[in-house]
């Protein structure tokens, strides 16, 4: 939990702006990120939870993959 520390900036005797430390900014700012991240995960997770799915060796067999293994060649990039 987030203990804030704002400073209240009045005009006309109403509050207008809240000024905080720059540490509690990057904090709430990494707890908005975290809180979108886990709105987006909770969507996809519905959406494929209405999806049908494939077990593996179907989806092999789609690819044309069958039984073989692939064999993967690490080459220096140029």
């Amino acid at each position: 939990m987030i203990r804030l520390r704002p400073q209240i900036l009045h005009q006309n005797g109403k509050p207008q702006f809240a000024v905080i430390p720059y540490a509690d900014f990057l904090a709430i700012e990494e707890e908005l990120e975290d809180a979108a991240c886990v709105r987006i995960l909770r969507k996809a997770k519905a959406i494929e939870g209405r999806s049908t799915t494939l077990p593996l060796n179907a989806v092999k067999a789609r690819l044309g993959l069958g039984t073989s293994r692939i064999r993967w060649t690490s080459r220096p990039v140029a």
